[in-house]
Parts: C-alpha cells; structure tokens; sequence
C-alpha cells in the first residue's frame, strides 16, 4: 500500500505520547516523503516543538467541550483522508475517532471496544511466554505490516535554546531527582526521598525537576533534607529543557512515570524506582544507563495494579518501605 498521509492517536499522558515516537521514527524511515501527524490531549503539545518529522499535530481539549471538540476533529480528519490511522489507544472515543475517519487503512489494539470495525487489529500483549514486551514493542507491532520487525527506541529533539537555558545548571555535576508520579503506589515516599538526599555526596548539586503541581512537593522535600545544594526546578522548566537537563546529568532518579521516559527519550542515566509495579508490565527505561531498583522482599501483593493505585490496599506500602537508600546511593558512589 502506497502511504502518503499518516495519522497517529495517543491522546493519554506524557509518558505514553513518549512511548510512541518510536512509531514516528519507524514510519519516518520506511516514508520517508509520508506526511506524519499525531493526534494528543492538550497540555502535552509541548513535547514535539519544533519536531523535525511530525508535520502537524491534532490537538485535542479534554478539560473543556470535550465532545464537541472530538466532533470538530473528527470532521478534520475526515477531510484530510488518510491513508493510514493507527490508534494506540484502548478507549471507545479514539475508537471512534478511528472508525469515523474515513481512512483507507485503520488500525489498533484488540482491546479497543471498537476494533472490530477497525482494518485490522493486533492482541495486546502484557507479557509472552515470561518474557518482557516493552510497551514500545507493542506499539511498533501495530505497523510491523506497513515496516519491519526491528525495534526502534524512544525519541524527542531538544531544541538548541533548550540546552542554552540549562547550560546555566551544568557548571557543575549534577543529579536529577523528579520524586513525583500520578498514582501513590508508583511513587517513593517523602520521607525516603528525605532520607536519600540526606546522605548524597555534597560534590554534587541535586535538580529537583517536575510540574508547577509538583513544586510544593519538592520544596518540602528539599526543606527536610537541609541539603544547601539542591535547587527546585518543577513547574520552571519545559518538559523538553528538562530532558535537555536530565541528558547531562551524572545520574536521574525517578519512579515508574513520565520523567522516566523523558530521560529514556534523550538516552540519559537512569534510576528507576519500581514501587507496586514490575519490569514485566513492560515500562522500564531503555537508556544505556539504566538500572530498576525495587524491594528485595517477596511481596504476594505486589504487583497490585499494571498503572498504580491511588493508596496501597495493604495500607502497609512495603514494596516502597522496605526498598534501602543504599540501592540508590550506589549509582553514584
């Protein structure tokens, strides 16, 4: 099939917009004169300024006139005609923002409630045989048709004025720490947080990086801790001057969330903490440098959710207490 127009969907959070430039990057090489859209919620538009491949993005306002705004985008979709749609997502609205699209070629996850009426659909896969499917492997399954079978990483393009703007935080060797996540069970706890930056080498300077919600968050981390040399960067910095950030770093800590993926994106050093979540769910880092680290002990309730949960349903949150600050420490020691 002869491609010229091609439409990718994720609209769900940053992380998962990351985990699907590798689609951009494959397509981009097997058409390399195609047309590559991508359709995403407002508020992660961000992450593709001034993208060399993307030619247009689809914005989509969740927050406000929800429906309306998908109609709007519907009917723009229809009068681009696209040769080819691949929806990432498994939610009925991107299904029918699919279905209606009048594409020549549509396609996404099985588990779509809407993927019968799809050109075709691909099993959504957690794991196979016990072995680890990284989500960006599953995402590449769904154009495997249209490119080949060769795994592709993830990828963002820091401008140059991204990296002019940190130049000023790299005087120096530093570390990263982004300690925060949308779900609590995803998400190391203050006081180990505390714990941890209290015994970091005073050589280094500590950035602590994230969203404006994030901030109050950091301060009292950093309050805490009495550590002179941290700064607090969240809400200060654009996801991509963070990513340029966390590139030069001697060392980024963050959970199994977003900034994870924002270092992967710009093959940054990483330390990944796995609270309630596991390696196999398949959203561990792909850096050079990379190392999960996560409780020794054998937890029958762990995992308890493939995307965290809003409290631990043991109440105890073991699979974050009982991870030791030494497992950290040693990535920079």
């Amino acid at each position: 099939m002869k491609i010229k127009k091609v439409l990718i969907i994720q609209t769900a959070s940053i992380g998962d917009v990351i985990l699907a430039t590798p689609l951009i990057e494959k397509l981009n090489i097997s058409y390399p004169d195609a047309q590559i859209d991508f359709m995403l919620k407002k508020g992660n538009e961000s992450l593709f300024n001034d993208h060399p491949i993307i030619s247009n993005l689809i914005i989509w306002n969740k927050s406000e006139n929800k429906y309306r705004n998908l109609i709007d985008i519907i009917n723009h979709n229809r009068g681009e005609k696209y040769d080819l749609i691949v929806n990432l997502q498994r939610f009925l609205l991107t299904g029918l923002a699919t279905v209606l699209s009048r594409a020549r070629k549509t396609i996404g996850f099985n588990k779509n409630p809407l993927s019968l009426f799809f050109s075709n659909s691909v099993k959504h896969r957690i794991a196979k045989n016990g072995n680890i499917i990284h989500e960006v492997d599953r995402n590449l399954a769904l154009v495997k048709r249209w490119t080949n079978n060769k795994s592709t990483t993830v990828k963002l393009y820091p401008s140059k004025a991204d990296y002019a703007k940190t130049s000023q935080y790299k005087t120096h060797q530093y570390i990263c720490v982004a300690p925060k996540s949308l779900w609590f069970t995803k998400e190391f706890p203050f006081d180990k947080w505390v714990e941890f930056i209290k015994e970091i080498d005073s050589s280094y300077y500590i950035y602590f990086i994230g969203s404006s919600v994030d901030r109050g968050h950091c301060q009292q981390i950093i309050d805490r801790s009495g550590d002179k040399n941290t700064l607090n960067l969240a809400g200060k910095l654009t996801l991509l001057e963070s990513a340029a950030l966390m590139k030069e770093a001697s060392m980024n800590y963050v959970n199994d969330s977003a900034p994870l993926h924002l270092a992967s994106s710009v093959n940054a050093p990483i330390t990944a903490i796995f609270c309630s979540t596991v390696e196999a769910f398949g959203f561990g880092p792909l850096s050079g440098d990379s190392v999960i680290v996560e409780t020794n002990e054998e937890l029958k309730c762990r995992p308890c959710g493939l995307h965290g949960l809003k409290a631990c349903p043991e109440t105890h949150f073991k699979c974050a207490y009982t991870i030791n600050k030494n497992q950290l420490l040693k990535r920079i020691n």
